[in-house]
């Protein structure tokens, strides 16, 4: 009887153990019961609230594009400043080098890192279904920065965090027809961005719905400048050689704008006022070329995304549902309007 009685306080102490332990499981966020956790408290402060456990850093791999402007080095500069002045999280970072096989080669060496997320700003739009579709099998939440890819692949990445281009085409036609009206001819130049790129897809969709029924507007060339300076002052310049009979340069981008503005000083002309000058991004450069009175107008693509993926991050960790497009805000300059926010530029 006595050895019975033994055992069976014996049993009852190793049961009163187990629901210590999985209580305190439970408070360290391990528990492997169905109780959902606590939710954080609700401060002013949300990224705090979110933030990862004490001594776990949150480990985040971002796979640029490379340093083709001053837009994408103002970007870069976001990403890198976000993060590595945040001791809860680790940044692991990648030039692409204006390579997609440098890109899908960077996300697989994150998968195999095992990092928590995932940051792409897609060089070209289509290619990316099956490296994708290995970091959604590895259950790494993948977020799209300032371009997509192609419609249809939806479920293979959490959010894009972005601009609207093709409303920022159409921002730069309205800015035109309102300035040239509909009476007498208007001929263009387009200077393209990089070719499958959807920035460049979009802002040329874009500019050019808006314009289609207008028929004073005419598009006499178009061709891409690849989003560089170097470019656009060289696609211009075998332009010029060729037709001086132009009233617009609508740039996809402020580099190739201001590659463009050099051009057509080099040929004898004067930029923003025999030939008009449309540029795409918002960088402190276009801006100083509009006090200069050699640019006319610029279509704000804000660039400093590293605080909105930090938060979609964290809210995806704290089991949040977001939007599918978190859009960044964007405005046009142009005159005065220009002049007035240059001091405050920050790329």
């Amino acid at each position: 009887m006595k050895r019975k009685k033994g055992l069976g306080l014996l049993m009852v102490g190793v049961m009163m153990a187990g629901l210590l332990t999985g209580c305190g499981g439970n408070n360290n966020g391990n528990s492997g019961n169905n109780e959902p956790a606590s939710a954080p408290a609700n401060t002013a402060n949300e990224q705090e609230a979110n933030a990862p456990a004490e001594g776990k850093k949150l480990v985040v791999g971002f796979a640029q594009i490379g340093q083709e402007s001053g837009w994408r080095d103002a970007e870069t500069a976001s990403i890198k400043e976000t993060f590595e002045s945040d001791p809860n999280f680790e940044l692991k970072f990648s030039d692409a080098q204006q390579k997609q096989e440098n890109q899908i080669k960077a996300i697989r060496t994150f998968i195999a890192q095992k990092v928590d997320a995932i940051g792409l700003a897609p060089v070209v739009e289509s290619g990316w279904e099956t490296v994708l579709k290995e970091a959604k099998d590895a259950g790494i939440p993948v977020f799209l920065l300032d371009r997509g890819i192609t419609k249809g692949n939806e479920d293979l990445y959490t959010s894009f965090i972005g601009s609207d281009f093709i409303l920022e085409g159409q921002n730069a036609a309205k800015w035109m027809t309102d300035e040239f009206g509909t009476d007498k001819p208007v001929n263009i130049v387009q200077l393209e961005g990089t070719v499958g790129a959807s920035a460049a897809n979009d802002r040329k969709k874009g500019f050019e719905d808006a314009i289609k029924d207008l028929p004073n507007y005419k598009i006499v060339y178009s061709q891409t400048g690849d989003f560089t300076r170097a470019k656009g002052k060289e696609v211009m310049e075998a332009y010029l050689k060729q037709n001086k009979d132009i009233q617009v340069v609508y740039a996809h981008n402020d580099d190739m704008a201001l590659g463009a503005i050099q051009a057509i000083e080099e040929a004898g002309l004067k930029p923003g006022t025999d030939i008009k000058i449309i540029g795409v991004d918002g960088v402190k450069a276009a801006f100083e070329a509009i006090a200069a009175g050699k640019m006319n107008v610029t279509v704000e693509c804000n660039p400093l995304l590293g605080p909105q993926l930090k938060q979609a991050i964290l809210d995806v960790k704290a089991g949040k549902e977001l939007e599918k497009w978190i859009k960044s805000a964007e405005d046009v300059y142009f005159g005065q309007k220009a002049i007035d926010a240059l001091p405050n530029r920050k790329y």
